[in-house]
């Protein structure tokens, strides 16, 4: 709870706004630089979108520090009529195989057409069902977007993706095609594909698993069905569930969930939703709070960013990585020093590359494939928040990489949208 009051406190420290739609200008806030709103040659103040390629050349994209990775696209905070970004993820339609991003924002959730990244169309929004909050997050589930947020009451929208490809006349307010409450606020969510199950995290504290995990069958997207939850290990703030394929030969093809529990992680079997069971927990020195993790694509590590150490013990950003060798007797592997003091929040694994959203950092882009024997290098890096890389909550809040297409998103909390795409 102190945590949270934190990033709330924060959040009234790093409020900004973003982009223009002039060709070929770079913006911090809401207007180009070397202009204000007052200046006659910048009329579209309201429509500041940018969709222009600009190259990461001598180590800057327009205004950006970057290292192999180029600005393909943004759109700013104004344009979304919003005031803070948060969570962010992808959906491809396999019918037409356009490419969309789903923004997460203070009073709602975006959907932006990103296929031709020289003419992004901010198709409109999803308004929120319970009121603002800076906390969002959203997944999905075959062409469905499941999204929660701590907003009071808010429970779980689901939205049908399909919808996007017939908007003609964006930007449009959206409407959720279903609403699950079995629980109000929620922090996060979690989707295990393979299973069609949606596990929010994060909800409230004295609730029936203690904030931990509800578990709930959308294999019927639209007719969500909570059938039980975990909170053994108390308040869950995020988390990944896997289908096991890992060397642990005693859990393989079993639902595992493992969670970042505010002061331990946990490991634990879901297969039975009946009756989950707790495999192990662990701790770590120097711990501030255990925030976010994700495993290698082996299964055999997992990647663990701790949200409160850099500024609580005065750590470059440290990323803490776990043998899962045998998930009964987890144990630290390693741990890796960025080199900047900004703040980790969320990362995930993209083959040997590990995307980290590095709030004043930017994402920060890690080499992974000789992890068994100890050895992770930054090789690229994208800042969409130059002004510094202090340890404070401005700037990335969360990425998503795994488009084919290569576009990766990425989301400031200051400034809005951008897509960033390896120099070639």
């Amino acid at each position: 709870m102190l945590s949270r009051l934190f990033l709330v406190f924060a959040f009234f420290i790093f409020l900004a706004c973003g982009s223009d739609n002039s060709p070929n200008v770079i913006v911090i806030d809401d207007d180009p630089v070397g202009m204000t709103d007052d200046d006659p040659v910048d009329p579209t103040d309201d429509n500041p979108i940018t969709s222009n390629f600009v190259a990461c050349d001598n180590g800057m994209a327009g205004d950006f520090p970057c290292n192999g990775f180029d600005l393909l696209g943004s759109i700013s905070l104004s344009q979304f009529s919003a005031q803070s970004a948060n969570d962010i993820w992808g959906w491809t339609d396999s019918t037409t195989g356009n490419e969309y991003a789903l923004v997460g924002l203070n009073n709602g959730t975006a959907f932006v057409d990103i296929t031709d990244t020289e003419n992004l169309v901010y198709l409109g929004k999803l308004p929120s069902s319970g009121g603002s909050s800076i906390w969002r997050d959203v997944k999905i589930y075959e062409d469905y977007a499941f999204i929660v947020s701590e907003a009071s009451g808010h429970g779980m929208q689901v939205f049908d993706l399909t919808k996007l490809s017939g908007v003609t006349n964006p930007p449009q307010n959206f409407t959720q095609d279903a609403r699950y409450t079995g629980f109000g606020n929620a922090h996060n969510i979690v989707i295990n594909e393979d299973m069609g199950f949606a596990y929010p995290v994060g909800t409230a504290r004295n609730d029936a698993f203690n904030g931990g995990v509800h578990f709930v069958d959308i294999s019927n997207p639209t007719s969500p069905t909570g059938i039980g939850g975990y909170g053994a290990n108390g308040y869950t703030h995020d988390a990944q569930v896997i289908t096991y394929i890992g060397p642990d030969t005693d859990y393989t093809g079993q639902e595992i969930f493992i969670g970042a529990n505010e002061n331990q992680i946990a490991v634990v079997d879901i297969t039975d939703k009946n009756n989950p069971s707790e495999i192990s927990t662990l701790t770590y020195g120097n711990l501030g709070y255990t925030h976010q993790g994700w495993f290698t694509e082996d299964q055999r590590f997992y990647l663990l960013g701790d949200e409160l150490d850099e500024t609580g013990f005065g750590f470059n950003s440290r990323t803490l990585v776990f043998d899962m060798l045998d998930l009964d007797n987890p144990v630290l592997h390693t741990t890796y020093l960025g080199p900047t003091a900004a703040i980790d929040h969320n990362g995930y694994v993209v083959g040997n590359e590990f995307y980290l959203a590095n709030y004043t950092a930017g994402v920060r882009v890690l080499d992974i494939s000789d992890i068994e024997n100890r050895n992770i290098s930054e090789i690229g890096f994208f800042d969409t928040f130059p002004a510094n890389d202090t340890a404070s909550f401005n700037g990335v809040w969360s990425v998503y990489p795994y488009f084919e297409s290569g576009k990766i998103l990425v989301n400031d909390s200051n400034t809005g949208f951008y897509i960033i795409k390896k120099s070639e």
